[in-house]
């Protein structure tokens, strides 16, 4: 009994260890809710001139100010990092805000991401800087935009319009900087299979329920 003991105490344990943190504290929790129903955007249309909406959809939610060419980077890393792997999920969207006036510096990048990727996931919107603003207020974050009115992090937001985020500490983290590939490949990355396995592990529930009825 003695052998078996120290047995596990040598060789077991710490692989159950290991696992652990290797897999990280936020892979056994859920992505806490940094925002509650934030507002969805209305009016404002999309390149295509059609609305777009955050309803029931898994969002990353952006902004790209009035200096996107400048920035592009930004997009191309997070289009590699995360959009390409996921872009197949079809209740999965990447919106940016833009300011009314950009519509050509958007089409270029849409346009240059075009060229190696299916961008139909993309959707940039427009809208007019004081409504940009007024509606980043409304995320009630405690980050805040640039003087172009855009910002080079991204937001996760879930299918009920949740902005969700990972604790850190004792402060949460808003947002994820897409000018960073690595903290889209490891922070990001991370929070956004914990938002997928949220929204599969809910599907199964219900269709669990249902087989039940």
């Amino acid at each position: 009994m003695k052998k078996n003991i120290v047995l596990f105490v040598l060789f077991i344990l710490p692989i159950v260890a290991y696992l652990f943190f290797a897999s990280g504290v936020n892979s056994f929790t859920k992505l806490p809710v940094i925002t509650s129903k934030i507002p969805d955007l209305g009016e404002w249309k999309s390149l295509n001139g059609e609305k777009v909406s955050l309803d029931n959809k898994i969002t990353i939610l952006g902004f790209s100010g009035t200096e996107i060419l400048k920035n592009r980077g930004n997009y191309f890393n997070l289009n590699e990092k995360i959009y390409q792997r996921y872009h197949d999920f079809k209740d999965l969207q990447f919106v940016v805000v833009s300011p009314l006036g950009t519509e050509k510096e958007v089409k270029v990048v849409v346009d240059a991401l075009g060229a190696f990727t299916d961008v139909s996931q993309w959707h940039f919107v427009f809208a007019n800087p004081e409504e940009i603003k007024s509606y980043f207020g409304q995320l009630k974050l405690k980050g805040s935009l640039n003087p172009d009115f855009g910002t080079p992090n991204v937001y996760i937001v879930d299918k009920e319009r949740n902005l969700r985020g990972r604790k850190e500490q004792k402060e949460y983290k808003e947002g994820y900087n897409t000018f960073h590939p690595a903290e889209l490949s490891n922070e990001m990355l991370d929070d956004f299979k914990i938002i997928l396995y949220e929204y599969r592990a809910a599907l199964k529930k219900n269709h669990n329920a249902t087989k039940q009825l």
